[in-house]
């Protein structure tokens, strides 16, 4: 290969296991307990406590630091900061015995100076620097001295490991290394370690990906992702694009880079089932993981997803990894028989109970990217993916309307197809804070053309030498004015008019109504320069053939059905199976419940339809 395109839960990890390096803090004069404040939003387990949880920052009070300067909110500089206090600043810091520092100072987006002066002198101690007008230069400042704090936080760690990791690269092979990154693009590996809080939540961003590409080569320019494995599942919905957001938290702490609008539950294939103190039956999100995982692997596991899966015979011992491991079918009965017992039910009627508690967890989710959000799943194509995914899609297509189904060649390999497909792109935000409608938007665009023109002239040149031409990308961040928070939308050219009306109709879509008469407030744009990546994969189609079909029964609708299993290997382009059936191959297990038609098309993929 040429390059080796890496996804990496490494950063996230660090987050959630507390294991990053220690980080100092330094923000402007009477902002030192910023992160502590943070928005007084409880969260929803604390919305009632009289005694709340505080919030857990990254950042103790003793590490951090106020910088006496002062911006104002037109970027004026009310209070200049000298390099003398810069450096007694950082002497302090330095004495505190951090490996790295976050600089956020008020409105530094506006007038970054400040902070490019405590950076230099930061540097000049060898320490490692995150500024905030350089990973976030956008207004609220706890969200970006959030961002900034994480992103200082899990650099070293991101840094040491995908330096080993180009390093081994080298010594082996002649590959160039990129990064996959949460918005769904990639990057190399300098600029991944001096933004890395961008890799946070990159996951799920491939999974995506190469999801709506199969849609859209499908016909679908509307599509639900649906991403279920041991552990979670994550949806996303992509209405002709992959949507983005920028208000996620992780481990409770905000993250305003962008990122896959991906919603995540912990319900998968391990998680484990149980019955809690009031008597009803709970499954997740604690996971049986892989060790010692679902009862069935026969080293005294819990009753999980999985299990209930074998004792509906929709999993067998024999197809199980494509017959490469032996799991222990006894078992799982008897940990379903066990919670059956605690429900007052019989096995199959309990193990059915499983998968309809873990169905509507996840049918939670499906709600909160789609209906939630303004979009009808009832028009989309789901594309059911991960180990587990093809097992549990059609019944909750079903619950939602949904008529169309795509299961990939691969659905446990989908996720690495995403980064192949992954564009490489480079990006910078200009912020803008004005106002526009009407006469304003003419002399708007002018003065935005220049500084995009600009901007894009740099990232082109950070970008050359690719052998595809670079494809310039507008995103416009957009509010009423009063209101608190922005709305973020494709902008195919600056044509402010279209631009504005389009805002109203997004926000009509997510929130009910709009205001056309009303000025419109654009607050930054994001130009991001793309080399758009090969999107075509070939898949060595299967001759068209009947398979053959081995009888057997399948519980569905309340009841044990009579239907077929097939090896997926075995099924030809063109073949057609009517439900209730049970696909197997090695990285998952399709359900076909009955009232559902499948069909093998072209590239193997398995289109599954209501009748």
């Amino acid at each position: 290969p040429d390059e080796l395109v890496h996804g990496s839960t490494v950063a996230t990890n660090t987050i959630l296991t507390g294991s990053g390096a220690r980080t100092a803090f330094v923000t402007t004069k009477g902002f030192r307990d910023l992160l502590t404040i943070g928005r007084q939003a409880r969260a929803r387990e604390d919305l009632y406590s009289l005694t709340p949880s505080p919030i857990q920052t990254l950042v103790p009070r003793e590490l951090c630091f106020e910088a006496d300067e002062r911006v104002g909110a037109q970027g004026e500089v009310i209070r200049e900061l000298t390099e003398e206090e810069a450096r007694r600043v950082m002497t302090e810091v330095v004495s505190s015995g951090v490996e790295c520092v976050a600089v956020c100072l008020l409105f530094s987006f506006l007038a970054p100076e400040h902070e490019r002066l405590l950076k230099r002198i930061a540097e000049e101690h060898g320490l490692y620097v995150s500024a905030s007008h350089e990973v976030l230069p956008e207004a609220r400042e706890y969200e970006r001295a959030s961002t900034t704090v994480i992103s200082s936080y899990v650099a070293p760690t991101m840094t040491r490991y995908l330096e080993h990791l180009e390093q081994a690269m080298n010594e082996t092979a002649a590959v160039s290394l990129r990064v996959m990154l949460s918005d769904a693009t990639t990057t190399g590996v300098q600029a991944a370690c001096a933004n890395a809080v961008r890799t946070v939540l990159s996951g799920p961003a491939a999974g995506v990906t190469a999801a709506f590409a199969l849609a859209t080569e499908h016909g679908h320019d509307r599509a639900l992702t649906f991403d279920m494995g041991g552990t979670s599942t994550d949806v996303a919905f992509c209405a002709g694009e992959v949507a983005l957001r920028r208000d996620v938290l992780v481990g409770g702490l905000p993250i305003a880079t962008p990122t896959v609008d991906v919603h995540s539950v912990g319900a998968g294939g391990g998680s484990v089932a149980y019955v809690d103190e009031a008597g009803a039956l709970r499954v997740g999100p604690e996971s049986a993981g892989a060790d010692p995982g679902p009862a069935a692997y026969g080293r005294g596991g819990p009753p999980t997803v999985t299990d209930a899966q074998i004792v509906l015979r929709r999993i067998t011992r024999e197809r199980f990894l494509g017959g490469r491991m032996e799991i222990d079918t006894e078992a799982a009965r008897a940990a379903i028989e066990q919670l059956a017992a605690e429900i007052e039910s019989d096995v199959e009627s309990a193990a059915a109970a499983v998968i309809d508690v873990a169905n509507a967890e996840m049918e939670r989710a499906v709600r909160r990217v789609t209906v939630e959000r303004g979009h009808d799943p009832r028009d989309a194509a789901m594309v059911a993916f991960g180990g587990a995914g093809p097992l549990h899609a059609c019944e909750l297509a079903t619950a939602f309307g949904i008529t169309r189904v795509l299961v990939p060649p691969h659905p446990g390999l989908l996720s690495a197809l995403g980064l192949v497909i992954a564009d490489e792109a480079v990006d910078a935000v200009l912020p803008v804070y004005e106002e526009t409608r009407g006469e304003t938007e003419r002399g708007l665009a002018t003065r935005l053309e220049a500084r995009i023109a600009l901007a894009a002239g740099d990232l082109g040149r950070r970008i050359g030498g690719a052998e595809r031409e670079p494809v310039t990308q507008l995103f416009v961040s957009m509010k009423y004015p009063g209101q608190a928070h922005e709305l973020l939308l494709t902008a195919p050219s600056l044509d402010l008019a279209a631009l504005c009306l389009s805002f109203d109709e997004v926000h009509r879509q997510r929130f009910g109504h709009a205001d056309a008469e009303s000025p419109v407030e654009i607050t930054t744009v994001r130009v991001r320069v793309s080399v758009p990546a090969e999107r075509g994969v070939k898949v060595s189609a299967r001759p068209r053939a009947t398979a053959s079909a081995e009888p057997t029964s399948v519980w569905a609708d309340g009841g044990w059905r009579e239907g077929h299993r097939y090896a997926r290997d075995d099924l030809g382009v063109g073949a057609e199976v009517v439900g209730p059936a049970v696909i197997h191959q090695m990285d998952a297990t399709t359900l076909v419940p009955p009232g559902w038609h499948l069909r093998v098309a072209d590239d193997t993929s398995l289109l599954l339809e209501r009748l």
